[in-house]
């Protein structure tokens, strides 16, 4: 990794890019969940393979469901898929 520092601009929504030489060193790809955190004033982002249990946030949940539908054989996704466009059908019909 490059030794200089690397500044970014936060946008309007809080939001950072992590450049792509330091997602590639901290293996974190599209997807992966990551925890950030706040230690002697500094934040910190740590990625993480599973939630910690306890956390009901509903950030929390998406990242827990996320990571358990990357983690599941591709017929189980599609087979999720399908029953979860079923339930949308019945709900546009008015279920």
């Amino acid at each position: 990794m490059s030794r200089k520092p690397i500044y970014k601009l936060v946008d309007m929504k809080g939001r950072i890019l992590i450049p792509k030489e330091l997602r590639d060193q901290g293996r974190i790809n599209y997807g992966d969940i990551v925890r950030l955190g706040l230690s002697e004033g500094k934040v910190t982002v740590n990625k993480v393979e599973i939630v910690e249990v306890g956390d009901q946030s509903p950030e929390a949940v998406e990242a827990f469901v996320r990571s358990a539908i990357q983690s599941m054989p591709e017929r189980t996704q599609l087979k999720m898929l399908g029953e979860l466009g079923q339930i949308l059908q019945r709900k546009g019909a008015g279920e």
